[in-house]
């Protein structure tokens, strides 16, 4: 009866699933982002030295991605298997209880592994909560409902940065953390299943088979475009953004910058830009041409990063800002990887496509810092030019190769 009566009168962007996926995906950046604002401190009282400060920071960071990168596969498996709710609940009891349990490391190695666990727990979060409000919603409010989800849950990061600069103490931000967790796994007991999913779960199908993206070459080509296209966002965030205090210091004498506040900055502007993005695309009709659109902003934001403009600290928030606005493509991005597959296989594609691009940060880590830097011995800004030349011209190839899912009718199944 639920699924006729949906049928009828479609769910509008501001229903209860949107609205907990919103604030769902809110908690989730927060997580995520709080290591970058309280960092130095936590570092430092966790037995880190300046001087081990770079290493120490890298190895927590590296920790937390591989843990994203392989939690991303599991729960966008068990999503396909058991369903977008189950994951929703996993996920934030594992991510909730590892932030709590940070408050109480008293070493980097504790550090490193209580973000192993938080990430293998937050790399469920968005793609299953795409995944549902795709599903529930019509497709013509679909990039718009996703596009909220994105928008609203990106403020986290601001959540995270004025938490800590209202307590000062950093061991209360993540019992902080854990506890919103919880909250928010009290507001997602009313939220209801995917139709879609219920009516697959009864077919005889194979789903959540991680697999068959790569038994199939056409599956696997969209499979990997669908990563590819959004490299950018996570070398803009993890090392340009990140790392925007020791840009500052190398371009122009600075040691005043807080790479916190640029972190907020640019999340700031990166929730304006994906609600931005979403009506970009209504209007274009288009997912393509609202990326493409993105991606030529993010282009001259870089431009003027690396400039001789860019001279002062208020400037460089201001880049900062401006590069968060033009990474406003992240719900184009995670919605588009939910579009191009099947039913059965769009929860694994939808988790793992996003964490699989945050798994990529060490590794453009290990090309940014250790190739370019220490072995051939390059300069901090070359090294983030000629890093960024490099992923934006593999995303603007995987562009052109991927199709447009903008009208895209999703009850279907991959065989």
């Amino acid at each position: 009866m639920s699924l006729s009566v949906t049928a009828k009168r479609p769910p509008g962007i501001f229903n209860l699933a949107v609205i907990v996926a919103a604030l769902g995906y809110f908690v989730d950046i927060y997580d995520l982002l709080l290591f970058t604002i309280v960092k130095k401190e936590s570092l430092l009282h966790v037995g880190s030295t300046d001087a081990s400060m770079l290493a120490d920071s890298s190895k927590v960071i590296n920790w937390q991605m591989i843990g994203l990168l392989i939690g991303g596969i599991a729960w966008g498996v068990l999503a396909d298997k058991k369903g977008r709710l189950s994951v929703l609940f996993g996920s934030i009891i594992l991510y909730s209880t590892a932030n709590f349990f940070t408050a109480f490391i008293h070493t980097v190695d504790q550090y490193a592994l209580c973000r192993f666990v938080a990430g293998l727990g937050l790399a469920g979060e968005l793609g299953a909560g795409i995944t549902l409000v795709s599903e529930l919603l019509p497709k013509d409010k679909r990039g718009i409902g996703t596009a909220m989800v994105a928008g609203i849950g990106l403020l986290g990061a601001v959540g995270a940065y004025f938490t800590y600069q209202f307590t000062k103490d950093w061991r209360l931000c993540y019992k902080i953390g854990g506890f919103l967790g919880m909250v928010l796994l009290v507001m997602r007991i009313s939220v209801v299943e995917s139709g879609m999913f219920i009516q697959i779960k009864q077919q005889a199908v194979k789903r959540g088979n991680f697999f068959m993206f790569f038994t199939n070459r056409i599956r696997f080509r969209k499979y990997l475009n669908a990563i590819l296209i959004g490299l950018p966002t996570w070398f803009v965030i993890g090392i340009m953004v990140n790392q925007s205090d020791r840009f500052a210091k190398a371009m122009y004498g600075s040691t005043s910058l807080d790479s916190g506040r640029s972190v907020m900055f640019a999340y700031v502007a990166l929730s304006v830009g994906d609600v931005f993005g979403g009506f970009l695309c209504q209007w274009y009709k288009s997912r393509k041409k609202g990326l493409l659109t993105f991606y030529i902003l993010g282009i001259i934001s870089g431009f003027l990063f690396f400039s001789g403009l860019n001279n002062s600290d208020s400037i460089m928030y201001f880049c900062c800002a401006l590069l968060g606005f033009s990474n406003g493509y992240w719900a184009i991005f995670v919605t588009m990887g939910a579009e191009q597959f099947g039913t059965n296989l769009r929860a694994t594609a939808a988790t793992t496509i996003p964490n699989m691009v945050r798994g990529v940060l060490p590794l453009l880590n290990l090309l940014f810092l250790d190739l370019f830097q220490k072995s051939w011995g390059w300069t901090l800004v070359r090294s983030g030019i000629i890093t960024g030349a490099i992923v934006t011209l593999i995303s603007l190839i995987a562009f052109y190769f991927t199709d447009e899912t903008y009208h895209k009718d999703l009850n279907y199944t991959e065989q």
